[in-house]
């Protein structure tokens, strides 16, 4: 008995690499399911396969036929339930590809500073917009061309001025519902269509701009500001999460440290 013992507590290097494997996916799996429903039928599944080991351990033959059944699905479900948080899981690890800082990567450096946005033309349209009390969703690429989107809107395909910006969300013109999609130095496209985020989580004062700038930038690398039409705040957005309430000093500095550190 006390062999036996001693053999189960043998653990090498692989085990201990394959337990901290399992943890950081659960983690990262954790992090992109959080506050939505997502979280509540992952939990109900773990539930679900919990029961089935329980009652395959006690040799209950009729409903361990009955949840395997289920079980042998479970690959099947999992696609079609969690189709949005796979999609955001894959483009979370595209995101973080180790090859973007190798020396196969090294002539988008040279081209770096050249396709850098015009921040400060940014920054001052949203402090403007934000003292008039004028609505806006700016979106901003990175890796992601976001073209999916881009086709969504109406192309402008303009040097990127304080002036169209504003202009863009003014409350009359046809263009100021929707995103305005900014990659590099030029105003791609306007009244673009983003998707929304379910979290749960997300505060009910949030409006419909607040939720589509949570939502892409779940599903893509990208930057989303805010300029709320009923307070004049100003939010950005990366990652899924919201940063609410910053000046127009604070925007500029984290752009630049997005676009230009």
């Amino acid at each position: 008995m006390l062999l036996l013992f001693v053999d189960f507590l043998k653990i090498g290097i692989s085990d201990i690499v394959d337990i901290v494997s399992v943890a950081v996916l659960f983690y990262v799996l954790y992090r992109l399911i959080r506050g939505s429903a997502a979280l509540n039928i992952f939990v109900g599944l773990l539930i679900i396969y919990l029961m089935w080991k329980l009652v395959v351990l006690f040799r209950m033959e009729l409903l361990s036929e009955l949840l395997g059944q289920f079980i042998s699905m479970g690959i099947i479900a999992l696609v079609i339930v969690f189709q949005p948080e796979i999609r955001q899981f894959l483009l979370f690890i595209g995101s973080k590809n180790p090859l973007k800082k190798s020396n196969f990567y090294l002539w988008k450096e040279k081209t770096k500073y050249s396709n850098i946005p015009q921040i400060n033309i940014i920054t001052k349209a949203c402090a403007r917009m934000s003292a008039s009390l004028t609505g806006a969703l700016i979106v901003i690429t990175k890796d992601h061309n976001l073209d999916e989107y881009i086709q969504t809107g109406e192309l402008i395909n303009a040097r990127t001025s304080r002036e169209l910006i504003e202009t863009i969300f003014f409350k009359n013109t046809p263009l100021h519902d929707g995103a305005l999609i900014i990659s590099h130095k030029t105003m791609v496209a306007a009244r673009c269509i983003l998707p929304v985020s379910r979290k749960e989580s997300i505060p009910t004062d949030m409006g419909l701009r607040h939720r589509s700038a949570i939502g892409i930038t779940e599903q893509t690398d990208c930057v989303a500001i805010v300029v709320s039409e009923q307070t004049g705040q100003i939010s950005y957005c990366m990652e899924g999460d919201i940063t609410r309430n910053v000046s127009p000093e604070e925007l500029k500095a984290f752009l630049e440290k997005m676009y230009v550190a």
